[in-house]
């Protein structure tokens, strides 16, 4: 797995400090992945361009974060066959509403995956949930990472409970 599996797409750099969230997982999780910025509206080409060809180029899911009318996800998965996940941007008046609408509400025969406002992390596991049904190895990783997390919340509230007692007896 040199090559990258997932493209990560943004709208804008100032979806940056959301979309890195999904980056970081990736890296996390060993996946190999590209990222860029393409505007559905304002790089219209270069975004259906992307798309049409990811798979030649190796990727096998796309990341699409955007906010306001947010259509990067809806045009790219109008251009390719890949899972592409949306990620809607917090941003605009709506506070991120009008992204998740139009993320959401795609027309039939053309899928978009959509994740919370600002779920870039999510879409990560969720993209890393996809290529393990291919690649064991992140199949592996990603059941560690939830092995860690249900170890971790089982000792907060086995913590939480201890204090709670505590503070039951101190009252």
């Amino acid at each position: 797995m040199s090559n990258p599996l997932v493209g990560i797409l943004m709208g804008s750099d100032s979806d940056l400090p959301v979309m890195e969230k999904a980056a970081e997982v990736l890296k996390e999780m060993g996946v190999q992945f590209e990222m860029d910025i393409s505007s559905a509206h304002r790089l219209p080409d270069k975004t259906a361009g992307y798309a049409k060809t990811a798979r030649k180029r190796g990727i096998e899911v796309v990341i699409a974060g955007a906010g306001m009318a947010a259509h990067l996800a809806g045009v790219i998965a109008a251009h390719t066959t890949l899972p592409v996940i949306g990620v809607p941007l917090k941003s605009g008046a709506l506070n991120g509403a009008d992204a998740l609408y139009s993320t959401v509400q795609m027309p039939p025969g053309i899928p978009v995956a959509t994740v919370a406002i600002d779920g870039a992390k999510n879409a990560a596991y969720l993209a890393c949930s996809i290529l393990s049904i291919k690649y064991p190895e992140i199949a592996e990783r990603l059941e560690a990472f939830r092995e860690k997390t249900r170890k971790t919340l089982i000792e907060k509230s086995k913590k939480f409970k201890e204090d709670l007692i505590i503070a039951k007896q101190t009252a």
